[in-house]
């Protein structure tokens, strides 16, 4: 169970990873948990304290209510990788022309970093905070810097389009790295706001990334060695409505879903790929095989694969036999893709990690936001788009 603060206490408590602050009663803005918790307002996903003209910032609140299907905040819990969208959510306005100036602080903070001299100490820290619970309680997510080690400079923020009702527009996806900081002591809040971001009280890792630029992310890997039910489902009620619409519309005749599986493998991969389809009989145990060619330009090493689609209800599990007649395919140094608007159970899923089976699962929750990272956010988008691209009668 997570440790539940009192909004009463918030002013003097520490900032502890996965803990809930709780929101007041009064039943208006006031209620507010990141306000009584840090000086940075009661609204909005960007929260800065600081001096704009000079541009010096003591610190800052990224929060996410991770409800919007159009911009699908992200926390990877097991690698700590934040992905997170700017505040230009509608047409009409520059990228940069934000009432709370937060995609003008994205930029910001992303131009210090990668900087030809990286001015570090010009960023504040990013407190991390999500929608949990009741009303206006908030969990705390960790504490964040921009950037990350293993992404490159020109992906970490990017500017991308959007339209809504026929106008386009743009917005950020920006990266961040929650930092190995378990606690956020009080004592440090202070020395922030006083304009001594690196006093006694200053996180360590906070501190080597300022001074070295080096990232120690909060790691935090499952103690399954597979991915839950629960973890392969939809995460939201939006998301399972993308799922679902994907399922209805291949329901009528399912081994049409090959189609859309082998085009969804294609994107949740950035390697170089090969593909093709078996028939739709005698296909061997197998729905579609290729090759992904990885490794750099000039010295790509062919890795063959075998895909498996399964256009089953969400909800029902793939069982042992689904996955056994994949798995019975694969040749010595190969691997498999199990493709299925479901999950794949808790006994497939422990047999392919004790047997070390090679296969790639691509489960709900993944179509959900493979879909989303594509533009195909909402289930009507999606049911036009699998209208158009994959007719059940094609000419």
């Amino acid at each position: 169970m997570a440790e539940h603060i009192p909004f009463e206490q918030l002013e003097n408590s520490d900032f502890v990873v996965n803990a809930i602050y709780e929101g007041g009663t009064k039943g208006n803005a006031s209620d507010d948990a990141l306000a009584k918790l840090l000086k940075a307002g009661n609204q909005g996903g960007f929260r800065i304290h600081g001096k704009w003209k000079a541009h010096v910032f003591r610190h800052a609140v990224l929060y996410t209510s991770g409800a919007e299907t159009d911009w699908p905040d992200r926390l990877d819990v097991n690698t700590g990788l934040f992905t997170y969208y700017g505040d230009n959510r509608k047409p009409g306005k520059p990228l940069h022309q934000t009432s709370r100036r937060g995609n003008e602080m994205l930029r910001f903070v992303f131009e210090a970093i990668h900087a030809p001299t990286p001015q570090r100490q010009l960023v504040p820290p990013f407190f991390v905070f999500g929608k949990v619970g009741r009303g206006r309680d908030r969990q705390f997510l960790g504490l964040a810097v921009p950037g990350a080690a293993d992404v490159a400079p020109t992906d970490d923020l990017v500017a991308v389009w959007r339209t809504t009702k026929g106008q386009r527009f743009q917005n950020y996806k920006a990266v961040f790295t929650v930092l190995n900081v378990a606690e956020v002591k009080r004592q440090w809040i202070a020395e922030l706001e006083a304009g001594q971001p690196l006093g006694p009280h200053c996180p360590d890792a906070y501190r080597t990334w300022v001074e070295t630029g080096k990232y120690l992310p909060l790691e935090s890997p499952t103690t399954l060695p597979y991915r839950t039910t629960a973890e392969q489902t939809p995460q939201t009620p939006a998301d399972a409505a993308l799922v679902q619409a994907v399922y209805e519309h291949f329901k009528p005749k399912p081994h049409r879903f090959e189609a859309l599986a082998i085009d969804l493998w294609k994107m949740s991969v950035s390697e170089d790929i090969t593909v093709e389809a078996t028939r739709p009989v005698k296909d061997s145990g197998r729905d579609a095989f290729g090759k992904m060619y990885v490794g750099p330009p000039g010295c790509k090493v062919p890795l063959d694969f075998s895909l498996e689609a399964k256009c089953f209800k969400p909800g029902k599990g793939c069982g042992v036999a689904t996955t056994a007649r994949l798995i019975s395919r694969l040749r010595s140094r190969h691997f498999g893709v199990f493709v299925t608007t479901s999950h794949v159970g808790p006994e497939p899923s422990a047999e392919i990690h004790e047997d070390q089976q090679p296969i790639v699962v691509i489960a709900g929750r993944d179509i959900a936001e493979l879909l989303k990272l594509h533009g195909k956010d909402t289930p009507k988008i999606v049911k036009e788009w699998l209208k158009t691209t994959y007719p059940l009668d094609p000419a």
